[in-house]
């Protein structure tokens, strides 16, 4: 068992507890770090499968029923973040010095600024992880990184949280949260695109979808492993790293002319994909200089 540094009987409400909150305080109480107070989801009955699951705690049907908890964490969708500031700062069970947070990876700790006079301290912490399914995530978390900031007593205690239960914790500048986040959409969500989109290729070219699937799993886990253990510039390959602009402008105007949208892609990814092959130096300087004016949309045979 991971060793206990938080100060004991701290107690947790949940506000929106989901696959997030779920995660968490089940974790935090495993742990014993920490005890769940109130849990409050949009509905009585979604309470109390959350309580279920963490193991306890106490479901209830509004914020005049929570009770005042040395944390609250706010693990709602982003959009409803400042409404659950709102509603706490109207049923008054903040204390001054109470820690409320949130986990969302694109928001700030100034979401929640209207509990300012209240003198909360105010927080938020990102676990970079995926949390499809609960019970795995429960898991599987040890070693997540989470990205943290806020006021610092909430930094102080909240790391003691989050590194009792396994995470890595580091600091995020509280003005770039929305460049932080669009990095983990690049690598998680856009990459589930990137494959879509091979998918749809390979359709066109005649593949069951479920072959394309297949196919498509040894290369992809490859170039995973490669970019992980050698860095982006060497793990890059292909037609630009090589400097074959004919083949790169062929698969270019294929792709024009058969879904625009699918070539433009093609093209923005392309122009990246240079800046790693002019790094990495495989092909010659000129090929690839050459390369560039085709990627900033010169389709001749220059």
């Amino acid at each position: 068992m991971l060793k206990n540094r938080v100060r004991p009987m701290c107690t947790i409400n949940i506000i929106g507890c989901g696959k997030v909150g779920k995660t968490l305080g089940r974790l935090f109480v495993r742990q014993g770090l920490a005890r769940i107070g109130d849990v409050l989801n949009r509905s009585l009955e979604s309470s109390r499968e959350a309580v279920a699951f963490l193991g306890e705690g106490q479901a209830v049907t509004g914020f005049a029923e929570l009770h005042p908890a040395d944390i609250h964490l706010v693990s709602t969708s982003d959009s409803h973040i400042a409404d659950a500031a709102g509603n706490l700062v109207r049923c008054g069970v903040v204390r001054r010095g109470d820690v409320v947070f949130h986990c969302s990876g694109s928001l700030s700790s100034a979401v929640l600024s209207s509990l300012r006079p209240s003198g909360a301290v105010l927080g938020s912490v990102h676990p970079v992880k995926s949390f499809a399914d609960p019970e795995r995530s429960v898991a599987s978390f040890a070693g997540t990184f989470c990205g943290m900031e806020g006021d610092e007593k909430a930094q102080a205690l909240l790391t003691e949280l989050f590194t009792g239960i396994g995470g890595k914790v580091f600091p995020v500048a509280a003005e770039n949260k929305m460049i932080y986040h669009a990095a983990t959409v690049l690598v998680c969500n856009y990459l589930t695109v990137l494959v879509e989109l091979a998918c749809r290729c390979l359709l066109k070219a005649g593949l069951e979808e479920e072959t394309a699937l297949h196919m498509m799993e040894p290369l992809a886990l490859e170039t995973v492993a490669n970019i992980f253990r050698d860095g982006t510039v060497r793990a890059l390959t292909g037609p630009v790293s090589r400097g074959e602009r004919e083949i790169v402008a062929g698969q270019l105007e294929a792709l024009s002319r058969w879904e625009p949208e699918m070539g433009e892609a093609y093209r923005l990814l392309g122009k990246v994909a240079l800046e790693l092959a002019l790094k990495k130096g495989a092909a010659p300087r000129e090929l690839l200089m050459d390369m560039e004016k085709l990627l900033d949309g010169d389709l001749g045979n220059g």
